[in-house]
């Protein structure tokens, strides 16, 4: 088995190994994999974090011994707070990294980092704060980042920078946590979660006081929520059909 890390800002992770091929996601700075397969050019990677496997370019990444990524992997998470900040790389270069990055290879890298970064569990209040982080952000199929998310990207991340996983679409955050019975259950920071008219679910946001709800839907916008689901106030038309509401933390 070989493994990687990432040593770049915004690494594409693609369906097929070709670079026209869709994007599924993304791996941010710092962020460690096995690699399961390894071409002349790609190698298909499986992310330590959530266990998402896709293609990434072998130019992108460093190849690590197993030790070093063992070592990396049991280190209480570090990750960067703002929207846009930098390392320092040996050779003095500077490289951007986004919000929520991760740090906790920056000695193995040999890189300097001098901003804010979060090692904690803050309580479930702070996600709220987390995701306005975000809000205008444009939606992007894949997107990880303040540049662009998607609706399972952006409530991961939020959730990963206050110290809790998620898995990474929204099809596998709907299978972890409680499921509550009503919205009135509900509190800030609970996770509702919506279907197609085929009962898959596809869309996913986090729930504000007040009955609102964050997500990503054209960008990182904040609706009303009721029974039937999302109402956005400027179209005055439901959006997206409620399926459930799970409280993670």
């Amino acid at each position: 088995m070989k493994y990687g890390i990432c040593n770049l800002s915004i690494v594409p992770l693609r369906a097929e190994a070709v670079d026209s091929s869709e994007l599924v996601t993304q791996v941010l700075y710092g962020e460690l994999f096995k690699v399961l397969e390894s071409r002349k050019k790609w190698s298909r990677i499986r992310l330590a974090f959530d266990g998402y496997e896709a293609w990434i370019d072998n130019k992108q990444f460093l190849f690590i011994e197993e030790d070093n990524y063992k070592h990396l992997s049991k280190q209480t998470p570090v990750v960067s707070e703002d929207l846009v900040d930098m390392v320092t790389t040996k050779d003095k270069q500077i490289l951007s990294i986004v919000l929520g990055s991760s740090l906790n290879g920056l000695d193995f890298l040999n890189h300097d980092f001098e901003g804010s970064s979060v090692q904690e569990n803050f309580a479930k209040e702070n996600l709220i704060n987390t995701a306005l982080l975000y809000l205008n952000t444009p939606y992007l199929w894949g997107g990880k980042t303040p540049f662009g998310i998607d609706c399972s990207g952006f409530t991961q991340m939020v959730y990963k920078i206050n110290g809790y996983p998620l898995k990474r679409d929204a099809s596998q955050q709907v299978e972890q946590g409680e499921a509550l019975s009503f919205i009135e259950e509900s509190e800030p920071g609970d996770l509702a979660f919506f279907d197609n008219p085929e009962g898959d679910i596809t869309h996913v946001g986090i729930i504000m006081k007040d009955n609102y709800i964050i997500h990503a839907h054209g960008k990182v916008r904040i609706d009303r929520l009721d029974h039937t689901g999302i109402f956005n106030m400027q179209t005055n038309l439901h959006t997206h059909k409620l399926r459930v509401i799970k409280r993670i933390i």
